[in-house]
């Protein structure tokens, strides 16, 4: 079933609209499911909680997603951290919707300035609320197939004990497909499990594609194996390169004015992991960082790797890691 993963930075009341409420945890999820001429399609709405207060959730919805809902109400700095945010992301397909605050004004020429400042020059801007049916066919007609031939990856955010099926590991399939009986490899326990069944928005599957938001039951593995942001692949399969520290040129994120130094604790956010590092040495842009976790990469051309100092003030984006390789 193709699914389109979308970040959405916006009210409950429009997220209604245009899907049906899921489960909630940091982040609410809102699903919308049709049938066209026999195929499914799915459109899942993932929205962050709590930001600005928390940046963690916003970008681990924007680690899996594909496309961009923004609400804006007023034009602040939590709004300049969410397009920047986006924008860093590499979310070029995406809608921003003005819906001022009761008796308020936003300027859309501000607004669109603002996008283009962050890279999201292509988005469509709204200057009100559009016909749910338009914005959901709108974003549905951005589904495409993923990379199903790349090795398996499934960052999990969740695992739990269910009674009557076992340990249950619950992410998005990043990369690849994962099917009954496959032999799974937890990274960075090291340590292996069988999938004995698959289930995908409440339907027993067979097989899982990119995109899915999986619960994966496996078979002969310790629960302590399993955490938020640690990831699934195959056994057999190369898809990820171990990073105890890296190397690499900081992009800049637009509207950043603080500069780093060595010494500053920094975190990198990529494929639901979100790991603590410290930088050991810069060098104008290049920088090098040891991490206080490992840090796993796709060894593919695949979601970039954010960077952030949760100390940086309304700015917490610092940009995008470059060319990244392990030292």
């Amino acid at each position: 079933m193709p699914v389109l993963n979308v970040a959405f930075v916006g009210s409950e009341e429009l997220a209604r609209t245009l899907a049906k409420k899921g489960d909630v945890r940091d982040i609410e999820s809102y699903v919308y499911k049709e049938i066209v001429e026999g195929e499914t399609r799915i459109l899942s709405l993932l929205r962050p909680l709590r930001h600005p207060e928390r940046l963690r959730p916003l970008l681990s919805v924007l680690n899996v997603a594909k496309a961009g809902v923004v609400e804006i109400d007023k034009i602040d700095a939590a709004l300049g951290e969410v397009l920047v945010a986006f924008g860093s992301a590499g979310i070029h397909v995406g809608h921003a919707i003005i819906s001022p605050e009761e008796g308020g004004w936003v300027d859309p020429e501000q607004v669109q300035v603002f996008l283009n400042q962050a890279g999201l020059g292509g988005w469509t801007l709204h200057e009100s609320t559009p016909d749910e049916h338009m914005l959901r066919e709108s974003l549905l007609s951005n589904l495409q197939a993923g990379d199903e031939a790349a090795p398996l990856v499934i960052p999990i955010d969740q695992h739990f004990n269910v009674k009557g099926v076992g340990l249950v590991a619950i992410g998005y399939v990043q990369a690849g497909t994962v099917s009954k009986h496959d032999e799974i490899l937890v990274l960075p326990a090291q340590e292996t499990g069988i999938a004995r069944s698959l289930q995908v928005m409440d339907d027993d599957v067979e097989q899982s594609l990119v995109g899915d938001r999986v619960g994966v039951a496996l078979r002969n593995l310790r629960e302590e194996a399993l955490h938020r942001g640690c990831i699934l692949t195959h056994g057999d399969a190369d898809a990820l390169e171990r990073h105890n520290g890296s190397k690499f040129t900081l992009l800049l994120a637009p509207f950043q004015k603080r500069e780093l130094s060595e010494g500053d604790v920094i975190h990198a956010a990529v494929d639901l992991q979100f790991q603590v590092g410290r930088i050991t040495s810069l060098q104008g842009v290049e920088i090098n960082v040891e991490w206080e976790q490992p840090l796993w990469i796709q060894k593919r051309d695949a979601a970039p790797v954010i960077i952030a100092q949760l100390d940086a003030g309304k700015m917490r984006i610092m940009g995008v890691a470059k060319d990244i390789s392990p030292v």
